[in-house]
């Protein structure tokens, strides 16, 4: 697949046949959809964690369908320490991830110097597709937003740098921020 013709996120996960994972790399995201709930979080320490509200709609159902399909997913997070507010309220959020099927570890940055990590954030679909997730400086969608790739030795790359941070990772009830 080209790195310019980039299905649908929510295309990828239901084509997906038996795995997909995520890693994020970035201390801080500013992508408009979570915005309002970040300043939320920054004023009252509290985020929203309904499965079911329209904060979480375009994402839960997808998982929970994934899921239901049998599809393992996992997603790890490199942090740097202290973390920043951003990650606080990652890690406030992460509760519904869990409750609708997603396994989550972090993994302090001070931790990962040794691994070969891809310069993107990233998903890697049945080890056989990446799409990268492309982000300004700001921590906004860079345009495009997102490039794949189905390249054999990028796809080990991914695979090999999720695996490395999984195995270091510290699941999500165990890490406190």
């Amino acid at each position: 697949m080209p790195q310019n013709d980039v299905p649908d996120f929510s295309e990828l996960l239901r084509a997906a046949r038996r795995t997909a994972v995520h890693l994020e790399m970035r201390d801080s995201y500013a992508v408009g959809d979570e915005a309002g709930g970040f300043e939320q979080f920054r004023r009252t320490g509290e985020a929203d964690l309904d499965p079911d509200s329209a904060f979480w709609l375009g994402w839960t159902p997808l998982v929970r369908e994934a899921v239901g399909r049998g599809i393992v997913m996992r997603r790890a997070r490199i942090v740097s320490e202290p973390v920043t507010d951003y990650i606080r309220y990652e890690h406030a959020l992460t509760p519904v991830n869990i409750a609708v099927g997603e396994q989550v570890r972090w993994l302090p940055r001070r931790e990962a110097s040794d691994i070969a990590l891809p310069g993107n954030d990233f998903w890697l679909i049945d080890d056989r597709l990446v799409q990268f997730n492309l982000f300004t400086g700001d921590g906004d969608w860079a345009s495009p937003g997102e490039a794949c790739t189905e390249d054999p030795a990028v796809v080990r790359l991914c695979s090999s740098a999720f695996e490395a941070v999984w195995e270091r990772g510290i699941d999500h009830e165990k890490y406190t921020v």
